[in-house]
């Protein structure tokens, strides 16, 4: 049995706590703490699932109020046991380039683009989690064929979403501001 590197131990008997995200230099890029516990990506991420989230950020960015800021990879400050790190999300927080983290009142949308190795996290822990962190607006994007299909969710009562749509194609939505996406024309298409 391999012996765990020493920054892999919790740095108390309760375990992890948010903010000892940032005090982990050695953990590896996009680790989330869920329930206390570190997640960490274990695949690759594919090509399809990069390209998305790049041309989804610059098309919501075109698309966002003045007052909204459109980023990828940031975590969210849940509580004390939890810091996600959707793939995208729009925020109101004012621009810091040392900021690590959000609060769940600072974002709307967070958005997930689910790949094999986060399906289950993004299907359901992290749908509970966001809606019972009362984060207005979720979307999960899943990868039907090539083509970006769009599960929108909002905040129906504290603590539970309510599906707001399935979108192919395109996607028209008028909350959390005015948003029109020719799905079709975020990935390139499949070549044979």
């Amino acid at each position: 049995m391999t012996a765990l590197p020493d920054w892999m131990r919790p740095p108390r008997e309760e375990g992890w706590f948010a903010e000892d995200l940032d005090r982990l230099p050695e953990a590896p890029r996009h680790t989330e703490l869920i329930h206390g516990a570190l997640v960490f990506r274990l695949a690759p991420q594919s090509w399809w699932h990069g390209h998305l989230v790049t041309v989804l950020t610059a098309a919501l960015r075109e698309q966002a109020p003045a007052r909204v800021g459109v980023g990828r990879e940031m975590t969210v400050k849940l509580d004390e046991r939890n810091r996600t790190e959707p793939d995208l999300l729009a925020t109101t927080a004012a621009f810091d380039g040392d900021r690590t983290w959000f609060t769940p009142d600072e974002v709307q949308p967070v958005i997930e683009v689910v790949s094999p190795e986060s399906a289950h996290r993004d299907r359901t822990v992290k749908l509970r989690k966001y809606a019972e962190a009362r984060i207005p607006h979720y979307w999960c994007i899943e990868d039907e064929d090539g083509a970006p299909v769009v599960h929108a969710y909002e905040l129906d009562v504290p603590g539970t979403y309510a599906p707001a749509g399935i979108f192919r194609g395109s996607l028209e939505r008028p909350v959390p501001f005015p948003i029109s996406l020719d799905l079709d024309r975020l990935t390139p298409p499949r070549r044979t």
